[in-house]
């Protein structure tokens, strides 16, 4: 790589550092994860089956509701997550390009919209409002990584990844694109 393209590169991991078609990711993204999902477990298993202290819903909705569409979420969380981890890391592309087939045909970031919605399926099958509410914290930290994320990825692919922008939506699937979602 020459000068220019190495100083839009991120934090790469040591294992990835002889992968030319792999740009990085922002330098506290792997910590970050890690801290939220911390939390989060601990958050959503003290709540949800030690204090209970914003599970009022259970009186209202029972298990076999909440459970069956929680789960759904949790497969496609497992679906997501698996499929852009193996697109993303299985293959390597020389020379390198953008990946918008698979999973990244329907969002910009099956990973983390995947870890996104094993919180949300696990929030909703307890219906923990505590780990809801910490799981719009987490939403707002996975965007913050993901945009730096595509601003390395505009930079190094230019027309390329902001054509992908504009066809792709940057989360939920079922959505129109725009540069700005």
């Amino acid at each position: 790589m020459d000068d220019d393209k190495s100083k839009t590169e991120g934090h790469m991991h040591k294992r990835y550092e002889d992968r030319q078609d792999i740009l990085g990711e922002h330098k506290y993204g792997d910590i970050g994860q890690l801290i939220f999902l911390v939390l989060f477990t601990v958050l959503w298993a003290l709540d949800s089956f030690y204090l209970k202290f914003s599970t009022i819903l259970t009186k209202y909705i029972p298990i076999y509701v909440s459970a069956p569409i929680g789960g759904i979420f949790l497969i496609l969380a497992s679906y997501l997550a698996y499929k852009g981890l193996k697109q993303v890391f299985g293959d390597v592309r020389v020379p390198p390009e953008v990946i918008s087939d698979g999973v990244f045909k329907y969002t910009r970031h099956p990973v983390y919209f995947g870890v996104i919605l094993l919180y949300l399926g696990l929030s909703i099958i307890t219906l923990s409002l505590a780990s809801l509410g910490l799981l719009v914290v987490i939403v707002i930290f996975y965007d913050l990584i993901a945009s730096y994320e595509e601003k390395l990825l505009t930079e190094y692919f230019d027309k390329e990844y902001e054509k992908y922008k504009e066809d792709v939506p940057k989360w939920v699937p079922l959505t129109r694109s725009g540069k700005n979602r």
